[in-house]
C-alpha cells in the first residue's frame, strides 16, 4: 500500500482523519513513509510534524488517540483518508474536530459507554455494579438481559413512555455487558444491522 503512495518533494503526503462511525472529518495532518509504517504497525494514527521535524502519535500527550480502522488513497494516490475511532477530542484546543465542531450525536454515547464497560471488564474495580455483573458469570448476565427485556415490553404495552425509555436504557446497558463478556462490542451489532440493510444480504 505504502509503495503506491505519491509523496510530495518533501517526502510527505496529506492525511485526512475521518470518524469511522459517522463520517465527520476530524483533522488534517502530514505523514512520511516512516509515519505510515508506524500507523500500520501500531494501529494508531501517527504523523510527521513539519515544525518539529519528527514523528508524533496523535494522543501521545493528551491520551486522545486515533484508533485506525482503514486507510484509503484517493484516485491520484497523493492524499490519504484514514478512518478512525477517536478517543476524546481530536483538536489540541479541546474541540471534537480541528474545525471547532462537535462530534457528539447522542447515539455515539453508546460507543463511549462500550469503552467504559470495556475498562470495567479489564480493571474490575471493587464496588462497581458492572464488576459484580461480570463476576456473576455469563448465565446471570444473560438472565439479567432477559429480565430487562421483559420489563421493557411491560412498559411498552401497559406502562408509560417515560418508563419505556428508562427500561429500554437498562436493556441496552445490560446487553452491552453481555456482549463484552462474550468478547464483542456494540459495534458488532451495528455492523450486523448494516449488513442486513444491504441489498445483497440474505437471511442466515
Amino acid at each position: 500500500m505504502i509503495e503506491e503512495v505519491r509523496f510530495n518533494l518533501d517526502g510527505l503526503v496529506p492525511v485526512i482523519a475521518q470518524d469511522a462511525h459517522d463520517g465527520t472529518i476530524l483533522m488534517l495532518a502530514w505523514a512520511n513513509k516512516e509515519a505510515l509504517e508506524e500507523t500500520l504497525r501500531t494501529g494508531f494514527g501517527t504523523y510527521f510534524s513539519r515544525s518539529r521535524q519528527k514523528l508524533w502519535r496523535k494522543g501521545e500527550e493528551s491520551g486522545n488517540f486515533l484508533h485506525v480502522v482503514s486507510i484509503k488513497a484517493d484516485c491520484d494516490n497523493d492524499t490519504l483518508l484514514i478512518q478512525v475511532n477517536p478517543v476524546g477530542p481530536v483538536c489540541h484546543t479541546g474541540t471534537d474536530t480541528c474545525w471547532g465542531e462537535k462530534n457528539e450525536e447522542p447515539v455515539m454515547f453508546l460507543k463511549a459507554l462500550q469503552d467504559f464497560i470495556d475498562k470495567r471488564h479489564e480493571e474490575m474495580p471493587e464496588g462497581s455494579y458492572t464488576t459484580s455483573l461480570f463476576e456473576s458469570g455469563i448465565n446471570k448476565i444473560a438472565q439479567k438481559v432477559g429480565e430487562e427485556a421483559v420489563e421493557t415490553v411491560i412498559e411498552a404495552t401497559n406502562g408509560t413512555n417515560e418508563r419505556l425509555i428508562y427500561e429500554g436504557a437498562d436493556l441496552i446497558y445490560h446487553m452491552i455487558v453481555l456482549l463484552t463478556s462474550k468478547g464483542y462490542r456494540i459495534e458488532d451489532l451495528a455492523r450486523e444491522l448494516q449488513e442486513r440493510h444491504s441489498s445483497t444480504w440474505k437471511k442466515h
